[in-house]
């Protein structure tokens, strides 16, 4: 690997090979759920839109779209400094999120094979496009001299164990959040293709209608389950997912800031469309979904994100651990309080939504 590739101070764990970032409440995390469950969930109730769901799978309108063309053959040195950290850094949390779904997909068609047909089937297919997703963004790391060994991210990474209706509930707004950060950065670097830095973004078209239709399939999941969606306790998991996935985005949004800024966008302006596209996505199977225009939606996220700044400066302090214990604990108590304010604040009932399916 030429030295001038690696990103200064970078930890491997081989030549070429980046370690895994450190887990954290805000990095991608790996799931696994009660497979048992899974197969003995009855789907009838919604089996025929599930049915057509998977024949779109099966017609697989993006098998030759991952394909790298001349334009990836050149050298990306001129892309240097913070601004090539920061793009590192997007391609390999991008990346082990799609593995983390090729995985969870993966163990779900092995685990339901011979018990539930469609839904393996339909989970098989969908890890096949994950697969092409972490593999397309893996080589793409290797255009700035590093890549993740997906095998040993498979072996080491901490899995965290999830309910069906918790996966149902996280990889269903986890597939529309993507849907609509690839399509928002696809449609603005179209109008503006000056900021088109590198051409990966060219295939984010086609690629957010593969997270499209993983969101349509477990939208249709859960309203063959009404269990999941038509009682106080799912009213109260689905405001708190909600929370979960928009402050996780915001939050680590916000800090790179100048990644965005590298493509002609605001992360602010960014974050709030894609946040409130997916909101109002979500009303059409979530039975409440957030207020995020209240004025102090995004004025409490803001004060979170302060608090990581703190926290930060915190850290890199020359401070004994144990000051800089005592000293964090107020930053988290801030942010722990605009949260649970978030969560508290009145939710929109989605009944009531002109065009809400039910």
């Amino acid at each position: 690997m030429v030295d001038s590739l690696k990103k200064p101070g970078i930890e491997e764990i081989r030549p070429g090979v980046k370690a895994p970032a450190k887990d954290t409440i805000l990095t991608p995390r790996f799931y696994t759920t009660d497979f048992d469950e899974m197969a003995n969930m009855d789907i009838s109730p919604n089996e025929d839109e599930l049915q057509a769901i998977l024949e779109e799978f099966r017609a697989d309108y993006n098998r030759h779209h991952f394909v790298r063309d001349e334009e990836f053959q050149q050298s990306w040195d001129h892309i240097d400094g913070e601004t090539r950290q920061l793009f590192v850094e997007f391609l390999e949390r991008s990346c082990t999120a799609e593995f983390s779904g090729f995985l969870l997909y993966k163990e779900l068609s092995r685990k339901l094979k011979g018990k539930s047909p469609v839904l393996a089937e339909c989970f098989s297919l969908m890890s096949r496009d994950e697969a092409r997703h972490a593999g397309f963004l893996n080589k793409a790391m290797s255009d700035f001299g590093l890549q993740l060994d997906l095998g040993f991210l498979t072996e080491h990474k901490n899995y965290t164990f999830f309910k069906p209706k918790f996966i149902f509930y996280a990889t269903y707004l986890s597939e529309k959040i993507g849907y609509w950060r690839y399509i928002t950065i696809y449609r603005h670097l179209e109008a503006h293709p000056e900021n088109r830095v590198y051409p990966i973004f060219r295939f984010f078209e086609n690629w957010c209608q593969d997270e499209n239709r993983h969101g349509d399939f477990f939208d249709a999941i859960m309203k063959s389950q009404p269990q999941f969606l038509n009682d106080w306790k799912a009213r109260l998991w689905c405001r708190f997912f909600l929370l979960s996935v928009f402050a996780t985005m915001y939050l680590n949004d916000i800090q790179r800031a100048d990644f965005y800024a590298s493509l002609g966008l605001d992360a602010k302006d960014y974050d709030i469309y894609v946040i409130q596209k997916t909101n109002e996505t979500a009303g059409r199977v979530f039975p409440v979904i957030l207020n995020v225009d209240h004025p102090e939606f995004f004025q409490r996220l803001d004060i979170c994100t302060q608090n990581n700044v703190k926290l930060a400066t915190i850290a890199n302090s020359n401070q004994p651990k144990f000051v800089q214990f005592f000293q964090k604990l107020p930053v988290y108590a801030s942010t722990a309080t605009q949260l649970l304010r978030l969560y508290l604040m009145k939710p929109i009932d989605t009944a009531h939504l002109e065009g809400s399916v039910r």
